[in-house]
């Protein structure tokens, strides 16, 4: 498997593969002055004879992720967990999707592509979140919640049971979220409230 991006994000992937007994080919990164890490020496191209080789994108901003992903040429990993996550057996998840130590995803969720589950996130039964969703630590998405492309459920937040949530949503840290929220919203606080809209 192939490693694309050499900074934070990518040290948890590293750890996942790593729970999972998986040792990367090659950790590949855009910028010319990252040359090693944890051990490997970084690429900075994709190598023709290698993008047959399933890759994770490792990184965690949303809208960085999805102009990689539009970008790249190579092969896309089926959607990997660390060892010590939760996930049922009947849950869907696309492509590229990670599932990081701790989280916990539900019966009858389904997961888009390039999506992030971070750390003890809890993603409870009946969700659907679309491509390039980022659940983040500790935040809780409940049952029956829909989260549209690109959004952002921040650390420690709250979604309470049928909440829908636009694309491209901003949820601060701890919000609790129990009404729905339209695409490009930014939302801080308890209830959770919008403060401004993010440029299209």
């Amino acid at each position: 498997m192939i490693i694309y991006g050499a900074s934070g994000h990518g040290k948890v992937i590293f750890d996942i593969l790593k729970s999972r007994n998986i040792k990367p080919e090659y950790i590949l990164d855009d910028n010319p002055e990252i040359t090693e890490f944890k051990g490997y020496k970084v690429v900075h191209e994709p190598q023709e004879n290698t993008l047959k080789i399933p890759g994770i994108l490792a990184i965690g901003d949303n809208t960085v992720r999805k102009l990689v992903a539009l970008q790249y040429t190579g092969a896309i990993a089926k959607a990997v967990s660390h060892s010590s996550a939760v996930i049922s057996e009947n849950v869907e998840m696309g492509d590229g999707t990670v599932v990081m130590p701790g989280a916990v995803v539900n019966a009858d969720t389904i997961i888009g592509l390039h999506c992030i589950i971070n750390s003890g996130a809890v993603v409870e039964h009946d969700v659907r979140l679309d491509d390039f969703v980022h659940i983040s630590p500790n935040a809780v998405v409940t049952g029956n919640v829909e989260i549209g492309e690109g959004s952002q459920i921040g650390a420690g937040a709250s979604i309470i049971p049928g909440v829908k949530i636009g694309k491209w949503v901003s949820i601060g840290a701890g919000a609790v979220i129990i009404e729905d929220i339209p695409d490009f919203a930014v939302v801080v606080g308890n209830p959770g409230k919008i403060i401004k809209y993010s440029n299209e």
